[in-house]
């Protein structure tokens, strides 16, 4: 099993009487941030080295908690030894530390003692020197007899320190820290306002990596614009997600009254609202809300889609439209129920880009021509996605 080590000792550097851990950090606290990590690398049990219980902190490790994990904190080495199952291992987290799940990742896996590096003349102070000009880079993954090791010395000694001296005595293995972990967040330290610029990487990362095309190139960029003021303020998700809500109803109701090039336009924008709030709430690790807004932002398009293509018929003789958008949107939830969460090429659709290829066709007066191109983007995204899952079959 997998057991994760945190510590929440340090005050921060510029906030007086307040814990490192319990600094905000994409929206919630960095302890947090560093759980949801753990839990993502596949962590059964969180322990967390504690100098003083802040309300702060209590808080934080009440909402650890809820996600249905252990989690248990401790003061000394012995505690930490006494909670953790002996044939765990353990994987450590400084103090003061942002990083990526990727990285972690990395050092999740099975095997013996290893230490993150970085070499000593690529980061500032207050890292921990290993020799031969490298120094540890914040995440170290560790045998549980570490822990009885350090339990048996004086209890004056410094935990994480001391468990890093362990595993290099032993032999640790070393793992260089990519370059692309440094620009995406990964540091180690006690300043807030340090602190506050590598979360702003972190969010900007995380929406970046969206995969499809309309996502990366058009959601993203939005995302990284607005999501950094959002979250300061503890913006409600409701509203992010309200707002855009009724924005895409209402395009979608002036679509289906014939204002076809305004409403579609709009319900565009409404589900860039709701795509918004998922992200937000990612950041905010509420799951269940992001799951219900991302649905809601693949539904949304869709009602758009069909009652453009009710409009269009009005003025036909065939009905040719409504059948074209009827296929679109079963060509596209087929697509969206096989693939699922699995990342994706970027030129493959999405709902979003399904209806602004429909915007585009109502903008030059050509329903056939909107539906029809992403009707058949659709269904290629849907062959190729089959096409990959059957190879990885």
């Amino acid at each position: 099993m997998l057991a994760g080590l945190l510590f929440a000792m340090h005050d921060a550097d510029d906030r007086p009487n307040m814990l490192t851990a319990t600094l905000p950090f994409g929206g919630v606290t960095l302890i947090e941030y560093q759980a949801r990590l753990l839990i993502a690398a596949g962590a059964s049990q969180i322990i967390i080295v504690v100098a003083r219980l802040t309300p702060e902190l209590l808080g934080a490790i009440n909402r650890i908690g809820k996600r249905g994990i252990a989690v248990d904190t401790v003061r000394t080495a012995a505690e930490a030894a006494e909670t953790l199952h002996p044939l765990a291992r353990v994987l450590m987290l400084a103090d003061g530390l942002t990083t990526t799940g990727d990285t972690l990742a990395v050092l999740a896996r099975e095997g013996g003692d290893a230490l993150l590096v970085v070499p000593e003349d690529q980061v500032g102070p207050g890292y921990e020197r290993l020799g031969g000009g490298m120094v540890w880079a914040g995440v170290a993954r560790l045998e549980s007899r570490r822990l009885a090791e350090l339990a048996a010395m004086p209890r004056d000694y410094d935990v994480p320190s001391t468990l890093v001296r362990l595993a290099s005595q032993a032999r640790a293995t070393h793992i260089l820290l990519p370059q692309e972990a440094v620009r995406a967040s990964h540091g180690v330290g006690h300043s807030a306002q340090a602190l506050e610029a590598r979360s702003r990487r972190a969010m900007a990362a995380m929406v970046s990596s969206r995969s499809g095309w309309f996502e990366r190139y058009i959601a993203a960029p939005l995302a990284r614009s607005v999501i950094p003021l959002l979250v300061p303020r503890t913006v409600p998700i409701v509203a992010v997600a309200g707002a855009g809500g009724m924005l895409g109803l209402l395009g979608t109701t002036l679509t289906a009254f014939g204002h076809d090039v305004s409403g579609l336009l709009l319900t565009l924008v409404g589900t860039l609202g709701l795509s918004l709030g998922a992200i937000l709430a990612d950041l905010r690790d509420e799951s269940g809300s992001a799951t219900w807004l991302a649905r809601a932002a693949a539904i949304l398009p869709a009602l758009a889609v069909l009652a453009y293509g009710h409009d269009a018929t009005q003025l036909s003789v065939d009905g040719s439209e409504q059948m074209l958008a009827l296929a679109g949107v079963v060509l596209a939830g087929l697509g969206e129920r096989a693939l699922g969460p699995a990342p994706r090429a970027t030129w493959w659709g999405s709902p979003p880009a399904y209806l602004l290829l429909v915007w585009i066709g109502a903008l030059l007066s050509s329903p056939m021509l909107g539906l029809g191109l992403a009707a058949t983007y659709a269904a290629a995204t849907l062959a190729a996605g089959i096409e990959r899952l059957r190879t990885l079959a």
